[in-house]
């Protein structure tokens, strides 16, 4: 059966450039993905200084991405529910919510980690 995006490495190419649109849509349509990736841009400099090791770097840094992956699906959520249709109702409401949910987890997670490691640089 033939794949619409094709198999092998023209696939890899198509994916790559479906997710290099989607990057670009979230920079250019959704301020929420804007502000989080410049303070992840920002945070990450200082990872460098927190970290005590390989590891712990990977920590400091995967949070950040774990926050713009979640930001990334909360707003295809929200796109997608607003294409069905943009008249209110509870069950596209209750999807917003719950993707703005995952969003404060993902949030309150980098908060632990990095609260977490700046205590001990102080300690």
């Amino acid at each position: 059966m033939n794949k619409p995006n094709g198999s092998g490495f023209g696939r890899i190419l198509k994916a790559t450039e479906c997710s290099r649109k989607g990057f670009v849509a979230a920079w250019r349509f959704e301020a929420a993905f804007r502000q989080e990736a410049v303070l992840a841009m920002l945070m990450f400099p200082l990872s460098f200084v927190l970290a005590e090791s390989v590891g712990h770097w990977a920590l400091l840094v995967g949070v950040l991405l774990l926050v713009l992956i979640v930001e990334l699906l909360n707003s295809a959520i929200e796109a997608l529910t607003d294409r069905v249709s943009l008249e209110r109702h509870e069950l596209s409401g209750r999807a917003k919510d719950m993707g703005s949910a995952a969003v404060t987890l993902s949030l309150t997670i980098v908060a632990l980690v990095w609260g977490a490691a700046i205590w001990q640089l102080l300690q």
